[in-house]
């Protein structure tokens, strides 16, 4: 049977500031492993964003789609789809968001404070749905295990950047006992030499939302795992949560002008 895969957790270095590769880069390198498919995935403003939070809301918005925006381009260019998605986190809690767009990013400011749970909500309600990414990570940056086995439509149950087997082993036990789909990914912030993790189907993905249908009705036929080490380019220095100037060139107008004021009045930033 011919299986399709699909990388559910990817960064890149437009959205995600521990990520070294483009959209355009990532979207290229998965379709050299044989990917059908990819979810770009960035690290939300709760978490090591690359836009720098100080500008405002529709300015930051605009800036962190630039990634899945640039994947969805070259995407389009050389047969792969690209789906957007992105890594919502709370204090070091994340969880993957799928099935809603720019629009709803930039009508909703209010995600900048939202706790977890109400999170959920507004996304459910909204007609998205969502993975808890790696909840058994141990690191410096997580303080507590949050689990929320009633708010989440899925697991990540593996997760190919682990250097723990044990991380995953936990996560496949949460989500049989309390019979969350599970579903994995390869949480990949660079490029490979060899084919990473996430997710393999019987047929192409029609959209974001089949994912969600795959997920339930028990359609993912194999979680995959890395069959070699990554590659890895890690920027020099601790960038962590640190702000960086981006480039606003490719900004609509109005956003654009936004962001040359708040840096005429920032010279040294």
């Amino acid at each position: 049977m011919e299986l399709y895969k699909y990388e559910t957790h990817l960064h890149t270095s437009q959205g995600s500031l521990c990520s070294c590769c483009s959209g355009a880069e990532q979207a290229e390198n998965m379709k050299r492993c044989g990917y059908t498919g990819m979810f770009v995935t960035d690290h939300f403003f709760g978490g090591n964003t690359a836009v720098d939070r100080r500008l405002p809301w529709d300015v930051k918005i605009h800036l962190f789609c630039q990634g899945y925006e640039d994947a969805k381009k070259k995407g389009d260019e050389i047969g792969l789809q690209v789906f957007f998605g992105w890594e919502y986190a709370y204090r070091g809690t994340e969880l993957l968001t799928y099935g809603l767009d720019k629009q709803f990013l930039l009508d909703h400011p209010e995600l900048d404070y939202m706790e977890l749970p109400a999170y959920c909500d507004l996304v459910h309600s909204c007609g998205g749905f969502v993975v808890h990414a790696h909840p058994f990570r141990e690191a410096g940056y997580l303080d507590t295990i949050r689990l929320f086995p009633r708010k989440v439509d899925g697991v990540e149950a593996i997760n190919a950047s682990h250097r723990d087997p044990e991380f995953d082993k936990r996560a496949q036990m949460y989500a049989k006992a309390y019979d969350i789909p599970m579903s994995g990914g390869s949480d990949t912030h660079v490029t490979w030499s060899y084919p990473g993790g996430g997710i393999a189907l019987s047929r192409p993905l029609e959209d974001a939302h089949d994912y969600l249908n795959r997920l339930q009705n028990d359609e993912i036929v194999a979680i995959l795992e890395a069959t070699n080490k990554y590659m890895f380019k890690q920027p020099d220095g601790d960038v962590w949560h640190n702000c960086k100037r981006p480039d606003i060139s490719l900004l609509p107008e109005e956003q654009r002008r936004k962001a040359e004021e708040f840096y005429a009045g920032h010279p040294n930033n």
